[in-house]
């Protein structure tokens, strides 16, 4: 990732209260390219993303055709995976999205946009989002729409 992805990403970790965490688990993408089997890569990446989730979390798949929800909703989201008491883990795909295993082990389906997003944009727009979802949640002045 470039740096100013891991910047921003980090700086956005750190502001988080230590009961809400945000914790990120990287997995090595599938090979690409020329004379490459993708769906072996996405096979790949499955398999790694369904052995990083515990059987008790609660599974958020990123996906196009998931639900789209304001600042607000995530927040209310948020604060309902608090109040489950169970851990959450986001999964976001390689290129070609998420292996469909993934998917079917997902509890719910986030859309961020309708757009295709690239993967630094992603890591950086969840991790502020979830920040400002936080700050709603604690009537915090980050955020300040409304």
């Amino acid at each position: 990732m470039p740096s100013w992805v891991t910047q921003g990403y980090d700086e956005y970790a750190r502001r988080m209260p230590s009961d809400m965490s945000l914790e990120l688990c990287e997995i090595t993408p599938g090979q690409r390219g020329k004379g490459r089997d993708v769906a072996r890569a996405m096979q790949k990446e499955g398999d790694a993303m369904l052995a990083a989730i515990a059987p008790s979390d609660y599974v958020v798949a990123l996906e196009v055709l998931g639900k789209s929800w304001s600042t607000e909703q995530l927040s209310e989201q948020m604060e309902g995976w608090r109040m489950n008491g169970r851990d959450v883990a986001l999964l976001v795909g390689g290129p070609e999205g998420l292996d469909a295993r993934c998917v079917a082990r997902a509890d719910v389906k986030w859309s961020l946009s309708s757009l295709t997003l690239p993967h630094p944009m992603v890591r950086l727009l969840v991790s502020e989002q979830i920040y400002r979802a936080w700050s709603i949640i604690c009537n915090h002045p980050y955020h300040r729409a409304g």
